[in-house]
């Protein structure tokens, strides 16, 4: 496909020196980051703050979705030691705040449950003191494996829709309404915990149903929600339709916030981990 110029407002760089020092550390513990295998345009920045958002489970995912950068591959089998490793690292950079994620397994019984849960359990071991926030799939709906999840206590559980629901083609083996009922479920199994979603813009979707899937999120009770730019990774996945002007991003902001959010990230560089902790020092109004 052809690649659409950047506007001005989409001109961040990547500096491959800003990225060295994290680099060496996360190779020298066998660690994967969504930051590098998504190719995330704020790596520089997050990586010289000494910021990742870790990848468990495998940099390989079972599904194709054709806006995604993660490999596609029969997955290896889940590493019992990762979750220590994952540890290590938030323990040496010291993070106040940890975003954890991983590609779908839709080949694992439980979807990973078990891992993610091992993991919040090591991390609160060596940083007890660390807020844990957790990007899920969507565990092909399985109540089961998502009170796994939820019962080891996450600050914030998260999961994306991504898109409106006219647009989910791109999201080979995912369905709007069980990612709705997931966060919902969610909800219902510890109300304590928050749940947080996101949304891309620029795939061609309408104002419309953008308020309608920012509508449903609020009516299964989720009080976090990022908007960010959509981004091509290469010219093999799916193109981008249109550049969203950061004016509109703020307005979409004020709607979300009308809308009863606790907190909202809006912008053409916003990514669902992209300045986390700032979700969760928001009171949330559920």
């Amino acid at each position: 496909m052809e690649i659409r110029r950047k506007p001005s407002w989409l001109q961040k760089k990547v500096s491959p020196a800003a990225n060295a020092d994290m680099e060496r550390l996360l190779a020298g513990l066998s660690l994967h980051t969504v930051c590098q295998e998504a190719s995330c345009p704020n790596i520089s920045e997050c990586f010289r703050q000494r910021q990742a958002t870790f990848l468990i489970l495998g940099a390989i995912c079972t599904r194709h979705c054709t806006f995604c950068n993660v490999g596609k591959a029969s997955p290896l089998p889940a590493d019992p030691q990762e979750p220590g490793r994952v540890a290590d690292a938030v323990q040496r950079l010291a993070l106040a705040h940890v975003v954890v994620t991983s590609p779908t397994r839709d080949d694992l019984a439980d979807g990973g449950a078990n891992h993610y849960a091992a993991t919040v359990a090591a991390i609160r071991r060596s940083a007890p003191e660390t807020a844990i926030e957790l990007l899920i799939p969507d565990l092909q709906g399985d109540r089961k494996a998502l009170e796994t999840i939820q019962h080891a206590g996450p600050n914030i559980l998260g999961h994306n829709l991504e898109t409106v629901p006219r647009l989910y083609h791109i999201r080979a083996g995912a369905d709007y309404n069980r990612s709705l009922e997931l966060l919902r479920m969610a909800r219902e199994i510890a109300p304590e915990i928050p749940t947080k979603s996101g949304v891309m813009l620029g795939l061609g979707e309408t104002e419309e149903e953008l308020l309608a899937v920012l509508t449903d999120l609020r009516g299964v009770g989720c009080a976090y929600v990022s908007i960010g730019q959509y981004l091509a990774p290469s010219r093999r996945h799916q193109p981008v339709v249109e550049f969203v002007p950061p004016e509109r991003f703020e307005q979409l902001k004020a709607a979300a916030e009308g809308l009863g959010f606790a907190h909202v990230e809006s912008g053409p560089y916003v990514r669902s981990s992209y300045h986390a902790d700032r979700y969760h020092a928001a009171d949330a109004r559920t």
